[in-house]
């Protein structure tokens, strides 16, 4: 039944009827913003006397595994991203096994 209203309106007639919707709605966000903003200050303001930190977990130290021969000071535990040099030693031709750190026992 509504569908039927909307399409005798004339073009003139809808817009202002979008501008309306517009309007209201904006209006109803704008409302529905400041409450919750208010009831995240209300629970904000009651978590202030209870603030609850966690630690963060140890993590052990992780040694490096790989080192760049040109530079010895750059090295790599193979964690995250590869470092630039290492990249472009890879696509050089070179194995990642080429960069191992030995280590004696």
């Amino acid at each position: 039944m509504m569908n039927d209203n909307l399409k005798s309106m004339s073009a003139d007639e809808l817009w202002s009827l979008h501008e309306l919707v517009v309007a209201e709605l904006t209006c109803k966000m704008v409302a529905e913003r400041a409450m919750l903003e208010n009831r995240l200050r209300e629970l904000g303001s009651a978590a202030e006397g209870r603030v609850m930190r966690r630690e963060r977990r140890p993590y052990p130290k992780v040694l490096p595994k790989y080192r760049n021969p040109k530079d010895r000071g750059e090295t790599w535990a193979g964690r995250g991203k590869q470092p630039r040099w290492l990249k472009a030693q890879l696509r050089n031709g070179k194995k990642l096994a080429d960069f191992l750190i030995r280590r004696s026992t």
